[in-house]
């Protein structure tokens, strides 16, 4: 019998502190889906999640992070059209200019009025989420 399981990933919000409203980084994806998305990626085997989320922060944006905390999973099996994921999302802080690295197109710094639309997988649910925590401090729902 053949197992199926979901695919274990990160996303890492990088509030940039080095900035007056701590903007955050998103990449413009080379491979599709095509579009805007949080960093972040695959964790690999043997990897620890938190691990994982400097790994990926560092390939795509260049950035060294600092993880914060980590906010919420996010596990809808639709979240992403290529298979079932689930991804732990993580805040985290850096300072400097981003560059962008690995699969990422390009790079953007963003406050919370100037968000592409373009959003890839099921990154505006989980933005709008982190926006109103950093706003309101109210968590997502389990």
């Amino acid at each position: 019998m053949a197992y199926r399981n979901p695919v274990p990933t990160v996303d890492i919000i990088i509030e940039l502190v080095d900035r007056p409203i701590r903007p955050i980084i998103l990449i413009e994806r080379e491979n599709p889906p095509h579009g805007w998305a949080i960093p972040g990626g695959f964790v690999d085997y043997g990897e620890a999640v938190e691990v994982a989320a400097v790994r990926e922060a560092q390939e795509e944006t260049g950035v060294q992070v600092d993880l914060i905390e980590q906010f919420h999973v996010y596990s809808d099996p639709n979240r992403d059209s290529r298979k079932h994921t689930i991804s732990v999302v993580f805040i985290a802080t850096a300072t400097g200019e981003p560059q962008a690295g690995d699969d990422a197109k390009g790079i953007g710094i963003f406050e919370s009025w100037r968000i592409p639309t373009n959003l890839c997988f099921d990154h505006d649910k989980i933005l709008r989420d982190y926006w109103r925590y950093r706003h309101y401090g109210i968590r997502p729902r389990v």
